[in-house]
């Protein structure tokens, strides 16, 4: 407090002094001046993202509700039952599978339905684990 004075008669006020001597009103402590650092001298911190373990409450997509499948019969099926929807029933998509197997049974959808089973059966084998998933609404173990 030295250089300070007093806010109501301004005498200087000595150091850890609670009162103005001269007028006996109480001195206002000063809010601490601020420090002032400089960037440069701040240690850098490498980011690290926040994992997903460390968040309990994250949800993937994946209601814990939905049935176990597998992915890899999902496609071998596709593959080589895939113009008799065998692989829609197999992942619970019944009116699907039905309308497969019905364009099936006419000679004009036959072979296209043939190359659409084994593109299915493709695409569920290369597709990641969770975007299966999600898209079929299915778990895998």
């Amino acid at each position: 407090m030295p250089g300070m004075t007093c806010s109501q008669c301004g005498a200087p006020l000595e150091a850890g002094a609670v009162e103005c001597k001269y007028c006996g009103s109480a001195v206002e402590k000063a809010a601490p001046e601020p420090v002032y650092v400089n960037p440069a001298q701040m240690p850098i911190m490498p980011y690290q993202p926040p994992t997903f373990a460390q968040n309990p409450g994250f949800y993937d997509g994946i209601n814990p509700s939905w049935p176990i499948k597998s992915k890899t019969t999902a496609g071998l099926l596709a593959i080589f039952f895939g113009a008799l929807g065998i692989h829609k029933f197999y992942l619970g998509k019944t009116v699907q599978g039905v309308i497969c197997l019905l364009l099936t049974t006419t000679a004009v959808f036959a072979v296209p339905m043939w190359f659409l089973g084994i593109a299915n059966g493709i695409e569920y084998l290369v597709q990641s684990e969770h975007n299966f998933q999600v898209k079929n609404q299915v778990r895998t173990r």
